[in-house]
């Protein structure tokens, strides 16, 4: 049922110059105070050319126009007052969806707003297109009554632009009606994949429901030791310094700090020498000091990972912000950040951009270091603007050097771009062989990056999307030699479509990917979960915190929090691996992390789901403001460290050398040990790069031990290092030395 008001003709997902509208009458258009006028039959571009360049980015939308018989009226006042701002960089004009309420005979719409990746204003709401909500009821044209309509305003900069800049422009109220595009035309953006088979969306090849369905929510009992979650204080309240930034990235550092990195932010909990608000900082976990730190272009939504020679490194990012001039273009940018275990002089120092670019724009890019110390970045968007235009994507790959330097060359991927709109931060994981395991959707394969060839399509992971704009979490399990360091690899979570009444799903898969006859092994968790995170632990254990139950990625897009941390035992007969932790009392959205650090506790921080910073909740608005800025930094305890477990850590822990080489050679560690100790292990950690619940480049090996001796107290061990660096990449690793499952504190080394 569409409305006899308008009717789109031969609507395409990719907007034309001419895309046209069939109108039943002459139509009014209020531009300002005066009302345009467009006749039946008239295209696009008799209406306001900046307001059809907006439009363009937002197809299938369609300019809802009012039938001359129902007068304009008096434009009605939005919501919310916001001052028209224009895009000088690209003289672009954004729009946002303002709720106004008006008397007359028109759909209701539900709005968003801000963004138009994420707001999209509803765009289509089509079952084929499960990438959007279900549809908003229609009402009665012959029904008059009070209702919500959006109303468009000229010159308002999305959060991809976020210009500030006034514009002295017209404000433009535009009605926006919902229309249906055909089959055909959606088929052209949700994908003809088997990937794209399902509820809500059917356009790939399918010829009836799933083949494997994924498995609903498992309950699951309490962790017999469910650990504990503690808020960290913040050491001063005058003013509040917590995590000092909104953390949207983060990484554990060799000196033990732990590095926040966030987009440019109209304010933060630090600031700089400048006067700047400062978009990044260095958090000590032993003593809460909180250090700003710059940047020199946006970092938001970046890749990364570690380099070779130990350096943090984000890539990619997005547009720079008016408010703040001294932080430039950064969808090329390239940010590298140093740190010592040894060398405390390079604490506190600010990111260094020496100019380098990547070959392309990238926002929303995944990072994984190769065996040669090569970086290998994968997906991105070109623009931050609607990915299901294919203009806006970037589904190629590009090569670093092992110094962070592109090659300069785009390759396509098909993967990705056969999975559009589902292409951004993929989950992509080191075998053993040095090829890669990605996965993005529902879709996965094992491609060789040395001959850029797909080496073998992998089944399809039953359930929903499991990357953005409906992430899961994917976690390489344990590596060691018992099984020649097979790969195991796990995903969990997901979603429908991204917006606020999406489902999320409970299922996980777990495949072994280099496996004979590779399939999905299914299980769940006690309840759906997207933004779900998981992190390996010292013990083998991985541990699931974060997310929500409904909704997507972005900005007020999510509500009911999942807060419970689930614990997962790999080992362990399916139907028994997931027990209960604690529960949490802090929201953890879009924008959270969570990571390890070396006294093998793990830090939950962040949650950032509005555009700019804000600790007040405001009730009954769209997008949700329900949850805000969350600054707190929380640790949880695992269970191996709770209890009477707490005072049986080895201690006095020695290396022999922390320069270490992934050849086979060994080194020596020396540890007290408590009596009665029947066991002991040492793992090889790398915690990599996390950000938006993807950890890039997280592994963790067990590595082959002699010398161990039961019960007694003094050890001294002769560690094997893994064979080759397909195993274990050159960079930075911890070393955590566990007895009967408790670990000591760890130390980083070097692995080359």
């Amino acid at each position: 049922m569409v409305p006899a008001v308008l009717q789109m003709v031969e609507q395409s997902v990719i907007p034309t110059a001419k895309s046209t509208l069939a109108l039943a009458a002459p139509a009014t258009v209020g531009v300002g105070t005066q009302p345009l006028t467009v006749a039946p039959a008239a295209s696009l571009d008799a209406l306001h050319p900046p307001l059809l360049r907006t439009l363009r980015h937002l197809v299938p939308t369609v300019v809802a126009v009012l039938p001359s018989a129902v007068p304009l009226a008096t434009p009605p006042v939005p919501t919310e007052a916001v001052a028209p701002r224009m895009d000088t960089a690209e003289n672009r004009p954004i729009i946002v969806v303002q709720v106004a309420r008006v008397d007359a005979p028109i759909l209701q719409v539900e709005t968003e707003g801000l963004h138009p990746r994420r707001s999209q204003l509803h765009q289509v709401h089509h079952p084929k297109n499960r990438f959007l909500a279900n549809p908003p009821p229609l009402l009665a044209p012959a029904q008059p009554q009070l209702m919500e309509l959006a109303v468009l305003q000229m010159a308002i900069p999305s959060a991809v632009t976020g210009r500030r800049e006034a514009a002295a422009l017209p404000t433009v109220y535009v009605y926006v009606s919902l229309m249906m595009p055909s089959v055909a035309d959606t088929d052209k953006f949700c994908g003809k994949t088997t990937a794209h088979c399902g509820t809500g969306c059917q356009s790939g090849p399918c010829s009836g429901p799933p083949a494997q369905p994924a498995p609903g929510p498992s309950p699951a009992p309490a962790a017999p030791i469910p650990g504990s979650l503690k808020v960290l204080d913040p050491i001063t309240t005058n003013p509040l310094v917590q995590a000092g930034v909104p953390a949207m990235h983060a990484g554990l550092m060799q000196n033990g700090r732990v590095i926040f990195l966030d987009k440019v932010e109209n304010n933060t909990q630090l600031k700089l020498p400048n006067g700047q608000w400062a978009y990044s900082a260095e958090y000590d976990p032993a003593t809460r000091k909180v250090v700003p730190l710059s940047y020199k272009t946006n970092a938001f939504c970046s890749g990364g990972t570690f380099l070779a020679d130990g350096r943090f490194v984000s890539i990619g990012g997005n547009a720079p912000l008016d408010f703040d001039p001294t932080v430039g273009d950064g969808f090329k940018g390239i940010r590298y950040l140093s740190r010592s275990a040894s060398d405390a002089s390079l604490n506190g120092q600010s990111w260094s951009e020496p100019g380098n670019k990547i070959a392309s724009a990238r926002w929303y890019a995944s990072v994984q270091t190769m065996p040669d110390g090569t970086l290998f970045v994968a997906s991105g968007s070109l623009n931050g603007l609607d990915p299901t235009v294919p203009e806006n994507n970037n589904p190629t790959y590009e090569i670093l050097n092992a110094q962070g330097i592109t090659s300069g060359k785009n390759v396509d991927m098909e993967i990705l771009k056969k999975n559009q709109p589902y292409y951004m931060y993929p989950f992509i994981h080191l075998l053993n062989n040095g090829q890669l395991f990605v996965f993005v959707a529902k879709s996965a394969e094992i491609f060789n990056v040395a001959t850029n060839a797909v080496v073998k399509a992998l089944p399809d992971l039953p359930g929903d999307y499991r990357t953005y704009p409906n992430t899961g979490g994917s976690v390489l399990l344990p590596l060691s030699s018992a099984n020649g360091y097979a790969p195991d690899i796990m995903i969990c979570g997901g979603g429908a479509y991204q917006d606020i009444t999406s489902p999320t799903d409970p299922s996980c898969g777990r495949i072994q990917p280099l496996a004979t006859n590779p399939t999905w092994q299914m299980e769940s968790m006690p309840e759906g979960r997207g933004m779900v995170e998981g992190t390996l632990l010292p013990d083998g254990t991985v541990i699931w915190v974060n997310g929500c139950n409904r909704g997507a990625q972005g900005f007020g897009v999510a509500k009911d929090p999942t807060q419970e941390v689930l614990i997962y035992d790999p080992t362990k007969p399916v139907g028994q691996r997931f027990t209960v932790g604690p529960t949490s009392g802090i929201a953890r959205l879009y924008h959270s992390v969570a990571l390890l650090l070396l006294d093998g506790t793990l830090m939950i921080a962040g949650s950032n789901p509005v555009e700019q910073p804000t600790t007040t909740p405001i009730p009954n608005r769209v997008p949700s403001y329900d949850f805000v800025t969350e600054y707190r930094v929380e640790i949880y305890t695992p269970p191996y460290l709770s209890g009477t477990n707490a005072n049986k850590r080895p201690t006095g822990l020695t290396l022999s050398s922390k320069s270490l080489k992934a050849d086979g050679s060994t080194f020596t560690v020396k540890f007290t040990a408590p009596a009665g100790n029947k066991a002991a292990k040492v793992a090889l950690y790398h915690g990599g790069f996390v950000t938006h619940s993807v950890h890039m480049g997280h592994r963790m090996i067990f590595l082959d031990t002699t010398g161990y001796q039961a019960g007694a107290t003094s050890q001294t061990l002769t560690v094997k290092m893994p064979p080759n660096r397909n195993v274990a990449q050159p960079g930075p690793y911890v070393v955590y030395v566990t007895v009967d499952g408790v670990p000591a504190v760890g130390q980083f080394v070097q692995v080359a």
